[in-house]
């Protein structure tokens, strides 16, 4: 009961980032404990599961699919996604700077807890290393911007749900960058079951693949790969940075601003420039709480066996 009730706070903790375009789920996975356990699981879901259930049935079945860690999981991040989320998105409209404020030390202190649970480094590590963060800066720019057809919710359903899993990489950033970002949430909201129906299918086809991709990975080049995800986590931080001005967008077809490029400004800069206080004092506060956070939970959630037993 004690671990349903943490997988599922967890799962709350994933849902609420989600939400927020330049936060990923896959971060506060990573930073809880929980990462590698959940991509082996989600990649249990497929052919191979039909035999576990006709050599064992129903009990070994449901060993195999890992559910009493899944349901509470998913539970969390449904209730967040309903709930929480909101209060989220309102704070990003309301008071963006604080909240990307402690949005970055909480990211920021995730590569440190990641780089922690390596266990040995290699100068060839630097490659995925310096990979993985050019990928989080520039992917967003590589995404083209589309309209609410039934193809591109499918296509920017399967794209969300793949960068979810990548700690540094917000999938509804790059569904802000796609101009889908309003048009999901929206239908979230409204309950627009067609919609919904469209881009659950590409999450779960997008799911279902890239867990396996990245399973592959975790098996046969771990360190490599958590070097890779380090990068991620890094390239994402200037998405993140509180002081900041808007330099480059497109419309969608909705008329809605779609980011492609931001100014990176010192505090008082941005002050002068905008004409906005720059909020430093509570600024740094926020990035120093995130950070704690991060850390004290990193501390408290170091990988399990159960982490990386091979599925």
């Amino acid at each position: 009961m004690k671990r349903a009730l943490s997988l599922y706070l967890k799962g709350a903790g994933m849902g609420a980032a989600d939400a927020v375009p330049g936060v990923s789920g896959g971060t506060i996975a990573f930073v809880t404990g929980i990462y590698e356990e959940l991509i082996h699981t989600i990649k249990c879901f497929g052919p191979e599961a039909v035999g576990v259930w006709r050599e064992g049935g129903l009990p070994r079945l449901y060993e195999f699919l890992n559910i009493g860690f899944l349901v509470p999981l998913m539970l969390g991040i449904l209730t967040s996604l309903i709930t929480v989320a909101h209060v989220v998105t309102w704070l990003m409209d309301a008071y963006p700077l604080l909240l990307n404020a402690f949005f970055f030390g909480l990211v920021l202190a995730s590569a440190f807890v990641v780089a922690r649970r390596l266990t040995h480094w290699h100068v060839a590590h630097l490659v995925p290393l310096v990979l993985g963060g050019i990928l989080a800066w520039y992917l967003p720019n590589l995404l083209p911007a589309g309209n609410s057809s039934g193809w591109m919710l499918f296509f920017a359903g399967a794209i969300a749900i793949s960068a979810m899993l990548l700690p540094g990489v917000s999938g509804s950033f790059l569904l802000l960058t796609m101009g889908m970002y309003g048009t999901v949430m929206s239908g979230i909201k409204g309950f627009d079951l067609v919609l919904i129906v469209k881009f659950a299918l590409g999450c779960l086809v997008g799911l279902f693949t890239f867990s396996r991709l990245l399973s592959w990975l975790f098996r046969h080049h771990h360190a490599m790969t958590l070097q890779l995800l380090i990068g991620f986590i890094l390239g994402s931080l200037p998405t993140l940075w509180p002081w900041k001005t808007l330099t480059a967008y497109r419309l969608s077809d909705k008329g809605e601003k779609i980011p492609l490029d931001h100014q990176l400004l010192m505090p008082e800069h941005y002050s002068a420039l905008t004409g906005e206080p720059s909020h430093l004092a509570m600024s740094l506060v926020l990035m120093v709480i995130g950070m704690g956070l991060v850390i004290l939970l990193g501390e408290r959630n170091a990988p399990s066996s159960a982490e990386t037993t091979t599925r």
